[in-house]
C-alpha cells in the first residue's frame, strides 16, 4: 500500500474503533471477529519496508519496542475503563466511558511524543510501527474486554433469598 491509503488506513480505523467503543453494544464474543482488524494492522505494519530506519536500525528498533509495550499497556488501560455489564436477559454489554477517552487522548500524546524523540534522533516515524502499535492495542483492548466480560456472573432475574 502506498502512503495515502496507509495514512487513510489509519484514521478510518480509529474513527470506527472509537465510535464503536463510545457507544453500548453487545459483546457476542465472536473471537475471529474481534482478530480481523488487528491481524490486518500487524501485516500491513510487518510488510512497510521503512518500519525500521536503515540508518539507525537498533535505535529505531528501540523506538519500536517502546512504542509497542506503550501501547499495549493503553490497551490495558483501555480495556480496563471499558464498562461491562449483563442485561436482564443475560446479554453482555461494553461501553467506554470518560476515562476510556482520557485512555484514547493519553495514547495519541504518547504516539506524538515517540514521532517527536524519533525525529530528534532522526528517526522518521514510520507508518508501520504505528499500525503495529494500533493492532497490539486492539488486540490486548479485546483480550482484556473479553476476559471482563467472561468474568461477569449470570444475571438469573432471581431475587435475593432473605
Amino acid at each position: 500500500m502506498n502512503s495515502t491509503a496507509n495514512v487513510a488506513l489509519i484514521v478510518v480505523v480509529v474513527i470506527y474503533v472509537l465510535a464503536r467503543q463510545l457507544r453500548a453494544r453487545q459483546i457476542t464474543g465472536d473471537i475471529r471477529r474481534m482478530l480481523v482488524i488487528p491481524a490486518i494492522l500487524a501485516v500491513i505494519g510487518l510488510r512497510d519496508q521503512h518500519l525500521l530506519d536503515h540508518a539507525h536500525q537498533t535505535t529505531s528498533a528501540v523506538l519500536l519496542v517502546i512504542g509497542i509495550v506503550l501501547e499495549v499497556a493503553m490497551g490495558f488501560a483501555w480495556g480496563f475503563t471499558t464498562r461491562i455489564w449483563r442485561d436482564a436477559s443475560g446479554a453482555v454489554w461494553s461501553k467506554g466511558t470518560v476515562a476510556t477517552a482520557a485512555a484514547w487522548i493519553g495514547m495519541l500524546l504518547v504516539r506524538v511524543l515517540l514521532a517527536v524523540v524519533g525525529r530528534g534522533m532522526g528517526i522518521p516515524l514510520s507508518q508501520g510501527s504505528i499500525m503495529l502499535s494500533l493492532a497490539a492495542l486492539l488486540l490486548v483492548r479485546t483480550a482484556v474486554v473479553t476476559w471482563r466480560a467472561r468474568e461477569l456472573q449470570p444475571s438469573y432475574g432471581v431475587p435475593a433469598a432473605g
